[in-house]
C-alpha cells in the first residue's frame, strides 16, 4: 500500500466532491501530488459517503479499487448481520475490504480476518486501525487452507467470492469461491454457528436442500431491491430436537435506514396456508417488498394481513380498509378493462405514469408504448389479471406511507 504524501492527502480532501474523469486530466498542474492514488481514493470515498458512511467520516481511511468498493456490504446490511452474532470469537474467512468484519467486531473480544490478497491486508490493518478495531487481527492467508489449520471459534462467516476466472458473475453455490457445500461439514466442526451470504439471485428451496446444516435463513431487501440471502449453519440438532424441525426464514426490509419491517415463516406454515381470493380490487392495493417476493409466503400474508389475493399467480393483495402491509401500499382511483374506449376514458389527462406489470401478457415496455405513457410522474398503473382471469388496468396513488 503505497504512502501518501501530505500534498496527496490535502488534495484528496480538498477535492472529494469533484468528478475524478476530469481531475484526472489535471495531473501536470499538481506535480506533488500522486494522482492515480488520489483519484482512487476520491472515487472510494464517494462510493462510501452513500454505501458506507461511518466508513467516510472516519480520518484517514483508505480505499481499494473500484471492484472491492462495488462488491463489498453496505453499512446497513453489515449492520443488520452485526445483530445476528455475537460471542468470544470470530473468523472472516473471506475478509475482503472488511466492512462486514468491521462491524462484527463491536460484538467480540477476538476476531481474525482472513484475507488472500495482500494489499487488501493491507488496507485492512490500516482502517481497522483508524475505525480503532484493536481486537481485529489480520491473516494474509487462503481461506480454505486457514480453516483446516484454525481452532474452534464461536462464529465463521464467509462471504463467497462470485465471479469466475474472467471476472464475469456467477450465482450457483458450486460455482463461487469456495464452494460451501463440499466445505459444510468442515465449517460447522470448526464453528459453533456459521453465516454464509450468498447470491440474492439463488432459489432459496434449492439452497435448504443442498445445505443441510441450516437453521436460519435471512433475506435482506434495501429500498425494496434484494440484496442479500444469508444461510445460518450449525451442527445438526440432537434427535429429539430435530424431529420435526425446519430452518425459519426471515424476509427483512430496511427502508432509507430508518424502518425494518420483518417477516418470519416456516415452507410448512406457508403450505399449510390459505389464500383468501378476492372478487374484485378493494379500495387498497398492496405490492410484497422484495424481501418478500423472494421468500414467497404469498399465502401467509392473507392470513396475518387480513388481506386477498387478485389471482394465485399475480402476488398482488386488495383490501377494503388500510392495513400495514409489509411492501409497496396504494389507494386504488379506478379500475379498468383493456376496451379501448374504456382505456380512452381511463387514461384521458394522464400523460406519464409508474407502471408494473403482474401476471399479464406484455412487459412494461411493450404496454408503455401502447398507452403512450411516460415514465414517472404520482400516478401509479398495474396492470394484472384478476382470478376470474379478466385483464384489468389499476390505477393508484402512492399511500403515506409506503415500505
Amino acid at each position: 500500500m503505497e504512502n501518501l504524501s501530505v500534498e496527496t492527502w490535502d488534495f484528496i480532501r480538498g477535492h472529494c466532491r469533484e468528478n475524478v474523469y476530469e481531475l484526472a486530466l489535471q495531473a501536470d498542474k499538481y506535480p506533488l501530488v500522486s494522482m492515480r492514488e488520489a483519484i482512487v481514493q476520491i472515487a472510494g470515498w464517494q462510493m462510501a459517503e452513500k454505501k458506507i458512511p461511518l466508513w467516510a467520516n472516519t480520518p484517514d481511511i483508505r480505499y481499494p479499487q473500484h471492484l472491492s468498493m462495488e462488491q463489498c456490504s453496505s453499512e446497513m446490511t453489515a449492520c443488520y448481520k452485526a445483530t445476528l452474532v455475537s460471542g468470544d470469537t470470530l473468523t472472516d474467512l473471506t475478509g475482503g475490504l472488511g466492512v462486514d468484519c468491521s462491524f462484527f467486531a463491536r460484538n467480540f473480544i477476538t476476531v481474525d480476518y482472513v484475507e488472500q490478497q495482500e494489499q487488501l491486508c493491507k488496507l485492512a490493518v490500516h482502517n481497522f486501525s483508524c475505525l480503532g478495531l484493536k481486537q481485529i487481527r489480520v491473516h494474509h492467508s487462503d481461506g480454505v487452507a486457514y480453516l483446516k489449520r484454525m481452532d474452534p471459534v464461536d462464529w465463521l462467516y464467509l462471504d463467497p467470492a462470485r465471479r469466475d476466472r474472467k471476472g464475469g458473475k456467477v450465482v450457483l453455490i458450486s460455482d463461487c469461491e469456495p464452494d460451501v457445500s463440499k466445505l459444510e461439514s468442515l465449517l460447522v466442526e470448526k464453528g459453533s454457528r456459521v453465516m454464509v451470504k450468498l447470491s440474492p439471485m439463488l432459489d432459496m428451496v434449492s439452497v435448504l436442500q443442498m445445505l443441510k446444516t441450516i437453521y436460519e435463513v435471512h433475506i435482506i431487501a434495501v429500498n425494496n431491491e434484494c440484496k442479500e440471502m444469508l444461510v445460518l449453519l450449525k451442527k445438526q440438532l440432537s434427535s429429539a430436537e430435530n424431529e420435526g424441525f425446519e430452518p425459519m426464514i426471515h424476509c427483512e426490509q430496511i427502508v432509507h435506514n430508518s424502518v425494518n419491517q420483518h417477516f418470519s415463516f416456516t415452507l410448512s406454515e406457508e403450505k399449510n396456508a390459505v389464500t383468501s381470493m378476492a372478487d374484485a380490487v378493494g379500495r387498497y392495493l398492496y405490492e410484497p417488498g422484495a424481501a418478500l417476493m423472494k421468500g414467497g409466503p404469498y399465502k401467509l400474508l392473507c392470513e396475518r394481513y387480513g388481506v386477498k389475493k387478485l389471482h394465485a399467480n399475480s402476488h398482488l393483495y386488495t383490501s377494503d380498509s388500510p392495513v400495514d402491509f409489509p411492501g409497496r401500499s396504494f389507494r386504488v382511483e379506478a379500475v379498468s378493462v383493456f376496451g379501448k374506449k374504456e382505456l380512452k376514458n381511463f387514461l384521458f389527462g394522464i400523460e406519464k405514469a409508474n407502471l408494473t406489470v403482474r401476471n399479464f401478457p406484455s412487459t412494461v415496455e411493450a404496454l408503455r408504448k401502447k398507452l403512450k405513457l411516460k415514465e414517472g410522474g404520482n400516478v401509479y398503473l398495474f396492470a394484472t389479471t384478476l382470478c376470474s382471469g379478466e385483464k384489468v388496468l389499476i390505477k393508484c396513488a402512492k399511500r403515506d406511507r409506503v415500505l
